[in-house]
This record gives C-alpha cells, structure tokens and sequence, in this order.
C-alpha cells in the first residue's frame, strides 16, 4: 500500500471527513485491522482564508507548495489537496513536487461522465464558482458546468464560511441550498457537484431529486485508489 500525503486544515472539519472516508475504505477493502498509510499537512486555515480574501494567490500556493514538499519528504506517494478552492494553486503544488497530485477536478469529471452526466450544477465558494480553474477543469472533460445566479452564489458562499467550516449546520441553510439547487435543475442541470469540501457536512442525496457527486467522498475513494493500485474512480 502506498502512502497518501493529504495536506489540509482547509478547514480541518472538511480534513476529518477525508481522514474518515480513506480509513473506511481501506478498511471496506482490505478488512481485518487494515487502515490506511498516510501522513497529514494541515494549514491554519486562518492564514489561507485572509490570503484568499486578500486575493493573495501566489503567497497561497507558495505557503502549500512549501507544505506539499514536506509531505512528499515524509514518504506520500502522492498529495491529496483537501479543499476545492484551493485547486487554484494546483500548478504551484504540482511545480514543487515529484509526487503526483491527485486533482480534484479530474476525479470528479470522470464520475459524472460514467454517470452519463453532460450538465452538471457546481456549488462552491464564490472564488469556485465565479473563477474558471474548476468550471474549466470540468469543461475539459466535455461537461457543461452551471452555477448558481447572483443571489444564490451569495447564499452558497455565506453558509460555507459564516458556518460550514465552523461545524456548524443549520436546518435552514440546507432548505436554502436545497432551492438553489431546484433552481438550477429547472433550468436543465441533470446532477449537481459540491464543489466544496464542507457543503457535504449540510446536504447529500437525500435532498435533491438529481444525482449528486461529493468531491469530498470522490476524492478521497480515488486516493484510496492510488494507495492500493486499482483504477480511478469511474462512477458517482
């Protein structure tokens, strides 16, 4: 089994998620006692949100460049960058080191075209939803990507950091996103992604009458997938 480097804290309650998942997987796999092999970054989130919402981009993927160096000096086999925003540095991470990233987009794409998925709804931060390093990364792989309106960008984004990343989750929050979700099933998006970590922490399958990718879940199965050399994930 293969190492798997994760470098998170982006936030840590999106990080435990991952730690969870890869364990339960390995262990749904293997059976008997096995657990994963992996070594963990994690960031102070508090750096990296002031970074983001001082549009500090380089100094981001410097600062988890640096951290991605230690990992694979820690003996990853690969990096799992646990968060969707900051894919945006992906290049700066894949520049530092020797050691495959395991990009979040990639995975998810390749689930929702196994789904027979052409347009697909992404919720996520603003950066994610209004910037184009995710939208196109998904677009690469032949997929009409949608996002929320204005007003439901505003929704989407405000829930995830005025609570999701405190651990925070409200009935209420899930109701809203769950319209905007509807929303955009009305006007032909046949899936959504949760283009962010934490929204997986608020809403899942139950909640919305289309099919829905976890980039978290995704994300985490395709690590394990690398860890134990079996193929990428090709289904949702």
């Amino acid at each position: 089994m293969r190492r798997i480097g994760l470098l998170g804290g982006m936030s840590w309650e999106s990080t435990e998620l991952y730690h969870r998942l890869v364990n339960e997987d390995v262990r749904a796999r293997l059976g008997g006692f096995h657990s994963a092999r992996l070594v963990l970054a994690s960031v102070d989130f508090a750096e990296v949100e002031a970074m983001q919402a001082a549009g500090e981009w380089e100094r981001a993927g410097a600062l988890l460049a640096d951290e991605a160096r230690g990992l694979e000096a820690a003996g990853a086999a690969c990096v799992v960058l646990c968060t969707n925003t900051m894919h945006k540095v992906a290049g700066a991470i894949e520049a530092a080191v020797d050691v495959p990233l395991l990009h979040i987009g990639d995975v998810t794409a390749r689930a929702v075209r196994a789904a027979g998925i052409e347009r697909v709804a992404l919720l996520g931060t603003r950066f994610t939803m209004e910037q184009d390093f995710l939208r196109e990364r998904l677009a690469g792989h032949g997929l009409d990507v949608v996002v929320p309106d204005a007003e439901g960008r505003t929704v989407v984004h405000d829930v995830i950091y005025g609570e999701l990343v405190h651990g925070v989750v409200r009935d209420a929050s899930r109701a809203a996103y769950v319209e905007v979700v509807d929303r955009l099933v009305a006007e032909g998006a046949q899936g959504v992604v949760l283009g962010c970590t934490e929204i997986e922490l608020l809403i899942g399958p139950d909640d919305v009458d289309v099919p829905v990718f976890a980039t978290t879940a995704l994300h985490a199965r395709a690590a394990v997938d690398f860890a134990l050399g079996t193929q990428p994930v090709t289904d949702a």
